[in-house]
């Protein structure tokens, strides 16, 4: 995973990044628009301002202040939109993805009720990181980007269930 995030490039560096987050949306709360990072994903494919896309989704999702709430799970998610840099350049986007990586896994870590060594959340959410880098270092047609969009919605999906049942199952 590490040797994955030092060899992709820019592009590759923010998609992996968005993947993560977009994997967490569910954790902003409901009534959230789960297609609210769109057009950060745009983004990567047309090559528009990175900065104007990025200030619609902060607005779209509310601030990436993880002080407002006492879940810590949705803390690290608002931290990772909090976090995104504002200017697309490969150091601060190594950063960033690498930094989404380890949050997504440690959101899944606390959302995954079972004591076993790598929980099953974990692991899949290992798996989809993994899966999302090599899209887009294999040179498939768009850089992979539609697969690693199908791969990011299956894993938020897996997440809005997880959510959900914790939020059924609270007192």
């Amino acid at each position: 995973m590490v040797e994955l995030i030092a060899q992709a490039d820019e592009t590759g560096l923010a998609a992996s990044g968005l993947a993560c987050l977009d994997r967490c949306v569910p954790l902003f709360g409901d009534g959230v628009d789960e297609q609210a990072l769109r057009p950060l994903w745009a983004n990567l494919a047309d090559g528009t301002a990175w900065d104007g896309a990025l200030a619609g989704v902060r607005r779209s999702l509310g601030p990436g202040d993880a002080g407002d709430t006492a879940d810590p799970a949705a803390a690290l998610a608002r931290r990772m939109l909090a976090a995104v840099p504002a200017e697309r350049t490969a150091g601060a986007l190594r950063t960033w993805a690498d930094g989404c990586s380890a949050a997504a896994l440690q959101i899944h870590r606390l959302l995954d009720a079972t004591d076993e060594g790598v929980a099953p959340l974990v692991a899949a959410e290992l798996r989809r990181q993994i899966r999302v880098l090599e899209l887009l270092a294999g040179g498939a047609p768009g850089g992979g980007l539609r697969q690693v969009l199908d791969v990011s919605t299956e894993g938020r999906r897996v997440l809005r269930a997880v959510v959900s049942r914790r939020a059924r199952s609270a007192p």
